[in-house]
């Protein structure tokens, strides 16, 4: 593992998780069954370390190398907003995004400039300089399907949702992110458009 290098250790890219994975199941073969040399687990796991340096070697020689085995970073936030696209093509929703940005330290959508998803799963951003609001928000509609718990929990059920989302000329489904605030600060996009500020007001404490 230490020949490997640091990035073995710390943030690895796919195919090296791929790789630990294998030289752990490779280990496991002779030691745990006694009529199986020694050797070949040896064999198997050197066999394995040379095939990491010839990708990692192609990967730092070759660019579209690199971008075939590791991937490339998703900017998912950009300066109109959240890009559905992007989320969609990793898999991911807006409450995953956001999930993201808490664990780096930001509560609010428009909290950064842009965000991005590096090519080892890790969050990145561009912070704003000032924080935009003080209060957790909550999912309301995630691209374009409501949250029906959220939506009762901050008074926006019994049509509310609706009518708030037809005076933007839109329908529920045209949208792709709204979150609101316990200060009544509503983040609403629609696809394919630049996210708005609002107010709203809201029920209930969270």
């Amino acid at each position: 593992m230490r020949l490997m290098g640091k990035s073995q250790i710390g943030e690895m890219q796919p195919f090296e998780f791929v790789i630990t994975l294998l030289i752990a199941e490779l280990a496991c073969i002779p030691m745990a069954d006694t009529s199986v040399p020694l050797l070949y687990g040896i064999v198997s796991i050197a066999a394995i370390f040379i095939l990491h340096q010839i990708v990692w070697l192609l990967d730092l020689w070759f660019e579209p190398v690199k971008g075939i085995v590791c991937g490339k970073p998703s900017v998912v936030i950009n300066r109109d907003g959240v890009d559905c696209f992007q989320l969609k093509k990793n898999n991911l929703n807006v409450a995953d995004l956001i999930e993201s940005m808490r664990a780096a330290g930001y509560f609010n959508l428009d909290d950064v400039y842009y965000g991005l998803y590096e090519a080892n799963g890790s969050f990145s951003a561009l912070a704003k300089p000032e924080k935009s609001a003080y209060s957790l928000p909550l999912v309301l509609i995630d691209l374009g399907k409501p949250d029906k718990g959220n939506v009762e929990k901050c008074g926006f059920g019994g049509g509310k949702l609706e009518e708030f989302v037809r005076q933007r000329n839109a329908k529920v489904k045209d949208v792709a992110v709204m979150t609101v605030n316990g200060d009544g600060r509503v983040y609403f996009q629609k696809k394919g458009q630049k996210y708005e500020i609002l107010t709203a007001e809201v029920k209930g404490e969270w």
